[in-house]
């Protein structure tokens, strides 16, 4: 009976200690502004359009992102959830515009519900010899995003916005969960 318990609680440490180095490894590279365009992904909006924490997380990071790199366009990537009664893009793209950002550089994508389709349409949206773009996301979300980003042929630099203590222990298992259904299967 100790054996399987052994080997069924190192099996568990064992894609621990993995999924953890996964989101490590999404931290890098960091941007340097050298992409044309940065695709920030959208997060839950909360009752009276107001960005959720770790959405207002990820466009502070991506106005500070935006101030520092001016000639750099942003994709605000977010449909409508079933529970929220707008899109995630206008908020962002509301919230951006408050804060200064000049609209010709803000692009919406707001049909997505998931990353991979957060990738996968802006990527319409963009022009066609686009091939490497910066992520800018929660900074556990940042490795699935570059890997479903390789998926659609582009290469990826990163933004990482911090996430929010309230949500982290839950967000980071659930981001573990899913790293290990895209490395097997993908998106």
């Amino acid at each position: 009976m100790l054996i399987p318990l052994l080997v069924i609680a190192s099996s568990g440490l064992g894609m621990w200690m993995l999924t953890s180095k996964w989101i490590n490894d999404g931290l890098e590279p960091k941007a340097d502004g050298s992409n044309e365009y940065a695709i920030v992904l959208g997060a839950k909006v909360k009752e009276g359009n107001i960005p959720s924490l770790a959405l207002r997380y990820r466009l502070e990071s991506a106005l500070t992102y935006a101030t520092e790199n001016p000639h750099v366009k942003l994709v605000l990537s977010g449909g409508q959830g079933p529970d929220e009664d707008i899109e995630e893009a206008a908020v962002m793209k509301a919230f951006l515009l408050e804060h200064g950002i000049a609209e010709d550089r803000l692009i919406v994508e707001d049909q997505s519900t998931s990353t991979y389709e957060n990738l996968l349409f802006s990527q319409k949206l963009l022009p066609k010899n686009v091939e490497s773009v910066t992520i800018i996301t929660s900074d556990y979300h940042l490795q699935r995003a570059k890997i479903l980003a390789e998926e659609i042929d582009w290469d990826a630099d990163v933004v990482a916005a911090k996430t929010p203590k309230i949500s982290e222990m839950k967000s980071r298992l659930r981001e573990r969960a899913a790293l290990l259904k895209t490395y097997i299967v993908g998106k």
